[in-house]
């Protein structure tokens, strides 16, 4: 006989107490959530991760003494296994930006419900990405004003590869590294990751320059 799954435990950060204590109250309500702890800052967020080892943290980027950034690269870097969240009350594409590229899965703001904020979390863990639609409207402003969009892969595809596979083997060719594809794609790290292994597995790439070669040779560059 097969019990429920374990709940989904995170950890809360943020420096406004009200709001960390009411987000700790409302997603503690849920069945399948188990709040493991809560922060101040990012020191505090670091230490609680290192402490209770959850599977999420939800986290503010604008905390005092190490922000919402910092803090996420050095969770990226410490704990990958942890998924990171961004809350927040800012939508400005600095902040959008450098939030994802650091390593974060999702970006919401503050007005999200918690019904919202528990799908994130759960997605997040999953290895998808969530984005609020205010938070989607700058980061396509944003990024559509760069290096422009890669064109449509060239059909049929090779070698049983996706739309997507292609897509992203196209940014590749072009120099593109993971958080740059995630961003531009609106993907997590963990997702863009999955994509590149099964791109090299189809098509027998040991690593990046066989994949540029392949991309070249296969019009898809």
């Amino acid at each position: 006989m097969t019990g429920a799954p374990a709940p989904l435990r995170i950890v809360i950060a943020d420096d406004q107490a009200s709001v960390r204590e009411g987000l700790v109250l409302l997603l503690g309500l849920l069945p399948d959530i188990d709040v493991v702890g809560s922060a101040a800052n990012g020191h505090q967020a670091l230490d609680q991760v290192t402490t209770h080892r959850p599977d999420a943290i939800l986290l503010d980027l604008h905390m005092p003494e190490l922000d919402g950034i910092e803090t996420t690269r050095q969770l990226v870097e410490h704990h990958p296994d942890v998924a990171i969240v961004v809350l927040t009350t800012y939508v400005d594409d600095t902040s959008v930006l450098a939030a994802l590229r650091a390593g974060a899965r999702s970006y919401l703001t503050k007005d999200a419900s918690r019904e919202e904020i528990a799908h994130a979390l759960r997605g997040a863990v999953a290895g998808y990405a969530a984005l609020d639609p205010d938070v989607q409207a700058v980061l396509l402003n944003a990024t559509g004003s760069g290096g422009g969009a890669v064109p449509a892969p060239p059909e049929p595809l090779p070698d049983g590869l996706t739309r997507r596979e292609a897509e992203i083997l196209m940014m590749i060719a072009r120099g593109k590294t993971n958080p740059a594809i995630a961003t531009e794609l609106v993907l997590s790290s963990h997702t863009v990751k999955s994509h590149i292994n099964r791109i090299f597995a189809k098509t027998g790439s040991a690593d990046r320059a066989a994949a540029r070669r392949y991309a070249r040779e296969h019009n898809l560059s």
